[in-house]
């Protein structure tokens, strides 16, 4: 077993491909050890954000912040992307040859293990927890095993972390070999520092004209992993030696399956200055435990002995501090990246109005035109799910009134010159004839328009020659829009000029020429004419092509915050405001959610609000910076195939089991609604009866559907009413087991089984479901404490099944 603690020293955390990770494993007290937090308490509670506290060695100060001595400065510093895992060796057993899989070695001892390592080539060494094999000119070098091993349905893993420097050589390598014994046929990966590549290769002879050559990235190719499975031979590379990408595979080779092989780490170079290459962690399987960021680098000194004990929190940390969510519109346009957006969302008092597209650009002012009218920010309702404000623009006459004028400045105006745009906005009136924006050149070269006709339909107006006579196009199938209810128009110069109104696309080729140098932009008007009478919002203008059509997508943001679409995609939705890039969804049933349009709380809360509508599970991913959702179903009736593990009461090897049977998830009485939905309240009878109410209090969930809602009720009630004796903490020694990577496995949600419980227990063997756990990493010591829940609380009914039909045990319908 070996702890490695990975550092991403000046990288961020929200963006893990740009991440350099830096191993730090040697400087982590295993005396004191690793604690990690995860998860929940029990299946009634949120989960919590991750955490991990750990000891580092700072004799030489490189943990101190702001010291310039640090190999790491200036980046100790707060909020530093941290990675744990537990590195998992393997046992040899048997006798030769043995499968390569076995062949392990950390490298942690400085001194060369030469009962693996019989044929090494060079001064090389094991120095600071790394094979090290000089490069020099030359010179090949390397560590080799004996011929003892076979990679038939086996396979090899090496993390490299260094590769020599190019210096002067024009032949410079560092590799990784599996031979066979005839010389020059064997099969590994190969890393240029000269070209920058990585070859993956089955060579004869020495050659391969066929290999698989990538561009090396120390990121993504910081492990090597050369596996052989029925018939197959693979080539992989991981960044954190989890989860693997397949490079490169082929037939498999006669010589794997009839020769005994060895394994080589090796380094090259024909010139220039000398170094080396390093390999680590040979045949580890790695297990992640923590992903997430430090919160602080404290320094401690007892006499001159310095330490550093740091905290570190997951994903959470850094959207539960994130501002909270404007409007679900706003947020979505903010997401496509606009050059320019006037969301018009001011309050009353305000005189102008600014941009939030974070391009700095200027606000807009409140033009008048002759005398007369008014324009009020803040008194009127936007869009209907956005809870937001807008303006009332009430001009005298079409030529009479006020409207918002701003210069957009030289850079939009250089962005709208190189690339098609588009542009979107809402907007309600009474009165047609009027101009809802003007988009102009200073010269008034390039003119465009978005304006109502005298029937109320959309139309475009354009100039690309400076013509005082703008071409008019009356977009398709738009007429009564000026019928007091707001509208939303995208239009988009690319995809042959599309237009979409109310989320459709009305027509697919306004033929409208490219603009160039528009720099000034009108809401409410243009040029001072056709003054808008009515109310304008969330104005946004991109000047980037291939955007059009998924603008339209706006509508249902705006008039809907998107009811009806799935948690899944809710929780997505929310992932992506918050830039994660992705969410892993785990489960298949996930019902449609109603609207969350109105802004004024953070992502979590959003996320937590769909959480508890699905009775779902919401936390952290442990080996990466993404959120796992997991529908409820994912822990219907479990079967036994699907356990991480069994294990007996007593090879625990800790103490402290506890069997709880209490109140405390009782329920027995529960009131449930839904946002402009029934209020509705399911019991159970013989519960009451027995034990007397027990109600949490009322539940307002988004359902989309009263019988939603009490499917929702009875889902609760129906688990809850009479639980039954229970496992809550189950601990174990886990580093003694033999399943050991199967308990690493085990996750939320995940299941075992603990058999041959003790007499006075009232089972032999119970299975129970992960919620949570606390974990202690000490050198020879891995204590898990899974904080657990009885899992037939989740089994629901199949008709006519020996094990859920069994009438009133198990059949509980599905919700």
């Amino acid at each position: 077993m070996a702890l490695l603690a990975e550092m991403g020293w000046g990288g961020l955390v929200q963006y893990p491909a740009t991440i350099t990770w830096t191993d730090i494993s040697t400087y982590v007290d295993t005396v004191t050890g690793v604690s990690i937090t995860r998860g929940a308490s029990d299946e009634l509670s949120d989960t919590q954000p991750g955490t991990a506290t750990l000891v580092l060695d700072n004799q030489d100060g490189r943990f101190t912040p702001g010291y310039s001595a640090s190999p790491y400065y200036p980046y100790v510093r707060r909020n530093a992307p941290i990675r744990i895992a537990q590195a998992v060796m393997p046992t040899q057993t048997g006798s030769a040859p043995w499968p390569l899989a076995q062949l392990g070695d950390d490298f942690d001892d400085n001194r060369i293990n030469s009962t693996l390592w019989t044929n090494n080539v060079g001064a090389v060494t094991e120095t600071a927890g790394r094979a090290r094999v000089p490069c020099t000119a030359g010179v090949t070098s390397w560590f080799k095993s004996a011929r003892s091993w076979t990679l038939t349905g086996s396979k090899t893993t090496v993390k490299v972390p260094t590769i020599p420097a190019v210096s002067t050589g024009s032949d410079v390598w560092a590799a990784v070999w599996v031979t066979a014994v005839i010389s020059g046929t064997r099969a590994g990966f190969q890393i240029s520092p000269l070209t920058g590549k990585l070859r993956c290769e089955s060579a004869v002879g020495f050659s391969d004209g066929a290999a698989t050559v990538l561009d090396y990235s120390p990121i993504d190719h910081a492990w090597l992993r050369l596996r052989e499975a029925s018939g197959t031979l693979y080539w992989e590379t991981s960044g954190d030696g989890f989860d693997w990408t397949v490079r490169r595979s082929l037939a498999t080779p006669a010589w794997v399956t009839t020769d005994s092989v060895t394994l080589s780490l090796e380094s090259f170079r024909n010139a220039g200055t000398a170094d080396f290459a390093e390999f680590d962690l040979v045949g580890a399987e790695v297990r992640p435990r923590f992903y997430g960021m430090v919160n602080e680098f404290p320094v401690d000194w007892e006499g001159l002995l310095s330490t550093v004990r740091i905290s570190c929190t997951d994903l959470f940390k850094r959207l539960n501090r994130l501002p909270t969510l404007r409007s679900m519109l706003t947020e979505e346009i903010a997401n496509f990246l606009p050059d320019a957006y006037y969301p018009l969302t001011e309050p009353d008092d305000s005189t102008s109005a600014g941009d939030v597209s974070g391009n700095g650009l200027s606000s807009m002012a409140i033009t008048q035109v002759s005398v007369g009218g008014t324009l009020t920010m803040g008194t009127d309702t936007g869009p209907d799910a956005t809870g937001d404000s807008t303006p009332t623009f009430t001009p005298s006459t079409a030529t009479a009134g006020l409207y918002l004028t701003v210069d957009l400045g030289a850079a939009t105006q250089q962005a709208l010159s190189a690339n098609q745009f588009a542009v979107e906005g809402w907007f309600k009136t009474t009165t047609t004839g009027r101009a809802i924006l003007g988009l102009y050149s200073a010269d008034l070269q390039c003119v465009q328009v978005v304006s109502l006709s005298a029937s109320g339909a959309l139309q475009i107006e354009w100039t690309d020659s400076g013509s005082s006579t703008l071409t008019v196009t009356t977009v398709d199938g738009t007429s009564g829009l000026a019928d007091g209810r707001w509208h939303h128009f995208e239009w988009s110069q690319s995809l042959s000029g599309s237009v979409a109104v109310d989320g459709v696309v009305v027509d697919a080729s306004v033929p409208v020429t490219d603009g160039f140098d528009q720099r000034f932009l009108h809401i409410g008007g243009y040029r001072g004419t056709r003054l808008w009478s009515g109310s304008l919002a969330h104005v946004a203008l991109y000047a980037r092509p291939s955007i059009g059509g998924v603008l339209a997508t706006h509508y249902a943001s705006g008039m809907t915050g998107n009811a009806g679409e799935s948690a899944d995609t809710r929780i997505a939705r929310f992932c992506s405001y918050v830039d994660l890039v992705d969410v892993i969804v785990q489960g298949s049933t996930f019902d449609p959610i109603a609207s969350q349009g109105p802004g004024g709380t953070g992502a979590v809360a959003r996320m937590r609000e769909v959480e508890s509508t699905e009775s779902a599970k919401l936390f952290a991913a442990r080996d990466q910076y993404l959120m796992t959702f997991q529908s409820r179903d994912l822990r219907y009736n479990p079967s036994p195939a699907g356990e991480s593990f069994t294990i007996a009461y007593a090879d625990l090897e800790t103490k402290s089991v506890g069997l709880a049977d209490d109140d405390q998830k009782l329920i027995n009485s529960l009131e449930a609604s839904r946002p402009g939905g029934a209020t509705q309240k399911v019991t159970a009878p013989s519960s009451i009866l027995a034990f007397g109410v027990y109600d949490p209090g009322a539940l307002s969930i988004l359902k989309t559907s009263d019988n939603s809602v009490l499917d929702a009720a009875y889902w609760r009630v129906s688990r809850y009413a009479n639980p039954g004796p229970e496992l809550r903490e189950v601990p174990i020694e886990a580093y003694t087991m033999a399943n050991y990577l199967a308990i690493l496995a085990a996750d939320i949600s995940s299941y075992f089984s603990v058999t041959s419980m003790p007499a006075q227990a009232p089972f032999s063997s119970v299975r129970v479901t992960v919620e949570g756990y606390t974990e202690t990493i000490k050198e020879r010591s891995h204590l898990i404490q899974f904080h657990t829940s009885t899992t037939n609380g989740d089994s629901v009914w199949v008709l006519d099944d020996s094990t859920y039909s069994v009438l009133d045990s198990t059949t509980r319908l599905a919700y």
